[in-house]
């Protein structure tokens, strides 16, 4: 799955306008206390009441902080959420399917499903049975322990649940916290908090502008990174940003010959300049990422032309 620097047009207009607060309306002159008729006014008043119905994952596995948090969370703000995630640790799983004949699933407690598989199983799951015959109005990933900006995201569980649900047709986001160092436990715990209050923002914000439509556009989701703010981990991002996929790894594998067969592997950071306007910059700043992402491979208009003229006049 790829995330390009240069997004649609379209549909940076579309996230933008999700993302940025809408600015107080300014009176014309002789009009003060005239009723507000400004097309925020108006989606206000078009404002649903009836709470989404969520299907809650994530790749850290059901009982993981990050998800009991957003069950929390999401549940407080008045959704109707049930958590389908996988039995256990599947970070890095990325958007694999399972494909053996049979899986293990437990229903440990009401709303809560584990299966035994990986993100993409659990939804797979989720979507066919625990809400066979109607679709959740949205998939919610996370929280996440740890950034998926870069390389991460790309090779990642929590996003990879969210494809899922994107290739058959229900809106994604996915959810992580944490910053650019290795993550210290007790402050990302905390930084969940805020990531948590933000995502019902923003969440709200979906279904303000969407009034009765969807929630996003068809087959694109958001890719949502919170930093870690402060020294504790509680404090308040400095901002919110538009961002896409930065095309570094952040991490490289070093291999050492163990002279027997085997070989050992260290995963060492390699973080390189930030590309302007990325995930990874708009994270190193201390600004919540939101990166609009779809499900399928396919490049930009751009990528695409360039390889129609290389191909061009070629014959089997």
């Amino acid at each position: 799955m790829r995330h390009h620097r240069v997004l649609p047009p379209a549909l940076l207009l579309v996230c933008t306008a999700a993302l940025v607060g809408t600015a107080p309306a300014v009176a014309s002159p002789g009009t003060a206390g005239a009723p507000d008729s400004t097309p925020a006014a108006s989606a206000r008043s078009a404002r649903p009441t009836a709470p989404l119905r969520i299907l809650l994952t994530n790749d850290d596995g059901y009982d993981a902080p990050g998800i009991r948090k957003a069950f929390e969370r999401l549940t407080a703000a008045g959704h109707d959420v049930t958590i389908v995630a996988p039995l256990t640790n599947q970070s890095g799983t990325g958007t694999k399917i399972t494909s053996a004949p049979t899986v293990t699933v437990k229903h440990p407690e009401p709303k809560v499903w584990a299966v035994d598989g990986t993100p993409g199983d659990s939804v797979s799951f989720g979507l066919a049975e625990v809400f066979a015959g109607r679709a959740p109005d949205l998939v919610v990933s996370g929280t996440n322990f740890g950034p998926n900006v870069a390389g991460l995201a790309t090779h990642s569980g929590t996003v990879g649940g969210a494809v899922t649900a994107l290739e058959s047709g229900v809106p994604a986001i996915a959810l992580s916290t944490g910053g650019l160092s290795v993550p210290d436990p007790v402050t990302t715990v905390n930084a969940m908090g805020p990531t948590l209050d933000f995502a019902v923002k923003l969440i709200d914000r979906l279904r303000t502008r969407a009034r009765t439509g969807p929630l996003l556009p068809e087959g694109v989701g958001l890719n949502v990174n919170h930093p870690v703010v402060g020294a504790d981990g509680k404090g308040t991002a400095a901002g919110v940003s538009t961002t896409f996929q930065d095309p570094q790894t952040l991490l490289r594998p070093d291999f050492t010959d163990s002279g027997d067969g085997t070989w050992k592997v260290e995963v060492k950071v390699d973080l390189r300049p930030a590309a302007k306007g990325g995930d990874v910059e708009a994270v190193g700043a201390g600004r919540i990422a939101v990166s609009p992402m779809s499900a399928d491979w396919n490049t930009g208009t751009v990528d695409h032309v360039t390889t129609a003229a290389l191909l061009a006049g070629m014959r089997p």
